[in-house]
Formats: structure tokens, sequence, C-alpha cells
């Protein structure tokens, strides 16, 4: 496979590339080991080893397709109204994913599609040239597009070679990942110049990609604004909120929080709760973002003192939280149902710098949403939600050890129910206002690559 490339924007940085081919086959013993690592949590980790590396593919292989790569959780998710829209077109798909989560969430979302052979879901292989080379001669798709943030040069650079075009779409890209890609000067820049296009959510987001010298950046608004909630969970959310508002209880969702935001918020709720500011306490439902961490969660919960039930020990709606604090969103896949049964939002991912989650389910479920300052991975979602009245930030310093900042602005926004009402409206209004972005999408590819 050839280091070097004629494209209009000269050739393929080859010192570079050179180094990284390099670099992956020195580091691909410890991608195993990782992977090895992680099943002991999951065995699934070891299943379809050989996809990892482009081969393995067992069953006949449909080529022609539209392939779509979705890297984890969210980028599957966000995908949906794009592939349901490929779907009844009647395209076949080619799905790909890096992590086992996302593998789960695209065949949870499309079991009868995988089912029927319309959509084929595979990994997409490392990033070598031997198994990138592999993949694409095996599935010969038609069209590629990667979801978001993902820029994989092999991939990327090779598909230019050959003449596939390869979109990235839904595109984002924060201000701090611009800095590092600038650190690569022309190898950085070659890597975003090499797709055929890219459709990017904002004019934040463009203005960083042409920053990098990418021409023909066009902005098409977020996919994720499109994404149907599951009804049957969202109807299992209310029924639960019903009850819970029997008892004249309120119920916060902690949602996708990551590794050491849950000391600061069972810190700030068993204040919350000590406070006495509520004839009835709260309800906190805190769901971390990573399945793994459900049982180191569920220890610092302990250690905090509060009492808990778990999610997973209910058959169906946890509809009795009487003499608990907490309820453990153990389960995969039931955030919609989580956002439907709460009155506040409380989003993860803000409160220390990991650039914050998808705050637009939560608005879909019309849900009011408190945001730390770290919301840099949504910076144009987090800005419009709260210009448009339906999230709010933490009022004051969010200290790690003595978070009360957090403590009053979940208190103040749990004492004004009138306030939460309007938020929830506003989270309605918002989600309706920005929708949209599929049609976009697809009107901008089928005028690309039909040139």
């Amino acid at each position: 496979m050839s280091l070097t490339t004629n494209s209009e924007y000269g050739a393929r940085p080859r010192i570079w590339f050179a180094v990284y081919q390099l670099l992956w086959h020195l580091l691909l013993p410890l991608a195993f080991v990782r992977l090895a690592w992680r099943a002991r949590h999951a065995f699934s980790y070891l299943h379809h080893i050989p996809e990892r590396l482009g081969f393995g593919y067992s069953k006949p292989i449909t080529q022609g397709t539209i392939w779509i790569h979705a890297v984890s959780v969210g980028e599957t998710r966000a995908a949906q109204p794009l592939i349901d829209a490929y779907l009844a077109r009647c395209e076949s798909i080619l799905l790909t994913h890096m992590t086992l989560n996302g593998r789960r969430t695209g065949k949870q979302l499309f079991a009868k599609e995988i089912a029927s052979g319309q959509i084929r879901q595979v990994y997409l292989p490392y990033d070598i040239c031997w198994a990138v080379e592999h993949f694409l001669k095996t599935f010969k798709p038609k069209l590629g597009l990667f979801m978001e943030t993902e820029a994989w040069p092999t991939v990327v650079f090779r598909c230019k070679e050959i003449g596939l075009p390869l979109f990235l779409v839904n595109a984002r890209l924060s201000e701090r990942s611009a800095r590092r890609v600038s650190h690569f000067g022309k190898a950085g820049r070659a890597l975003f110049q090499a797709f055929a296009g890219i459709l990017a959510q904002t004019e934040f987001d463009a203005q960083r990609y042409r920053s990098l010298d990418v021409k023909g950046v066009q902005i098409v608004g977020n996919l994720k604004f499109d994404v149907p909630l599951d009804p049957g969970l969202v109807e299992q959310g209310k029924v639960w909120r019903q009850d819970l508002h029997v008892s004249q209880r309120l119920m916060v969702c902690a949602a996708s929080t990551r590794d050491g935001e849950e000391t600061v918020i069972l810190k700030a709720w068993k204040d919350l709760l000590l406070n006495h500011a509520f004839a009835i306490a709260p309800l906190l439902c805190l769901v971390p973002r990573h399945p793994e961490r459900f049982s180191e969660v569920a220890d610092q919960i302990n250690s905090a003192g509060l009492k808990f039930r778990r999610r997973s020990e209910w058959s169906n709606i946890p509809n009795d939280c009487a003499g608990i604090d907490i309820v453990l969103g153990d389960s995969m896949g039931e955030m919609p149902m989580y956002y439907s049964a709460s009155d506040l939002v409380l989003m993860g991912g803000s409160l220390l710098p990991f650039g914050g989650q998808n705050l637009i389910e939560a608005c879909a479920a019309g849900c009011p949403v408190l945001l730390g300052e770290h919301t840099y991975n949504f910076q144009q979602a987090a800005l419009d939600a709260i210009d448009s009245g339906a999230a709010k930030r933490i009022k004051g310093e969010l200290l790690l050890t003595e978070p009360i900042a957090l403590m009053e602005s979940l208190k103040e926004l749990l004492l004004n129910t009138a306030e939460l009402k309007k938020m929830s409206d506003a989270a309605k209004d918002y989600l309706v206002k920005h929708q949209g972005a599929t049609n976009k999408i697809l009107a901008a590819l089928d005028q690309q690559t039909t040139c």
C-alpha cells in the first residue's frame, strides 16, 4: 500500500505516516491486552477479534453498501435517523463500531434489520495498512460516512486514494481538539482535507475545520435533535414519575456521570438531604456512563452512607422508592425512561473537564437540564439550550471538596416547581426548533455524490 497520494491537497505526509504505522504495529499487542483486561467484566470484549484485524467475516458480503461508522454509543444513537432514512430508500448498510457498547447499541436499535441482512454490523479494524486494505477490498462500499469526530488516518487517506467518497457527518471539533490537530501542522490539516466533505453541526465547528484549510465545509445542524425516543421507555418513565408525584416526591437524574463526578454529586446530595429544605426529600437517580463502573459507584454510595437500590433489582419500573435516597441506574439503553421519570437532569461530563454529555435527549423528554461549566463537546447545543430557557448552569464555583454551589443550584430549582415547568416547556420548544439535520445531510450527500 502506497504511503503517498497525489490528491488536490498534496501528498500524504510520508514520514509522519510511516511513524504512525510503526507505532500501531508496536502497540498492537497492548490493544489485545486491553481487550483481555476489559473482558474481566464482559467476556464479549473477546468476541469478533479477527474483525479488528480486517478478517473473519463469516457471512456473505454485500458490496456497494452505504458504510456508516459510529464509534460508540452516542454516535450510534445519533446515526439512527440517518440510517433509518437510508433504509427507507432500500439501501443496504454496513455499520461499523470501535467499542463493545457501540456494537451492543447498534444491535439493540436495528435488531430486525440486522437479522434480515439489510444491515451488516462489524468492528472497524485497527488503523493498520494491511487491516484497512483487506476491510475495504472485502466490503467495497460505495459511500462512507464517519460520525462526528472520527478521523483514522489510514482509512481516510486510503479512501481518498481509491476514490471512495468518505464524508465526516454530524461533524464537531472542539477548540481543544482543533489545537491538538494544529500541533501536527501540515499532517494534521491533510487528514481532514482528505475527506470528500465535512458536514458540520454548528458555525463554531465549521470555523474550526476551516481554520485547518478544509474547503467546502457545510453547516447542517445536529442529528441528535432528530433522534426519536423509544416510546415504550418514555411511557415507563411517565408511569414511574406519576407514582413519585402521588407521594409528592421529585426526582433528579444525574445522567451519564464520569469518573470523579459521582463523589461531587453524592456529597452535594447528602448535604441537600441534611439541609431539611424539603417536606418530602427528593430522589436521586444516578446513572454512570460506563457499565463497568456500576459496582464501583454502588460502593461509593454505600461509603457516603446513603440508602439506595439498583435499577437491576426491579423487574419492571421502580415504583416503590420509599425509604431510599438514590436509585442506581445500572442498566443500558434506558435513558429515555430515566429522563421521562425525572423533574430535573444534572448532566454528567460537565462537572469535571470531560466536555459534557448529550443534553439533547433530556430536552426531547421535556426535562430541564442543569449544567456544569465543561460543555465544550456540545458548545452550541448548551448555549442554545441556556438561551432558550431549557437549561441553566450551576451558580458559583464548583468545589470538589465542598460542592455547595451544586447543592444550592439543585435546591433552588427543586423548590421552584413553576420554574421547572417553564424550563420543561422551553426544552420541548428547543428540540423542535433545531430539528431537520437528517434531510439537510441527505440533500448535501446526494448533491456531492452525483456531481
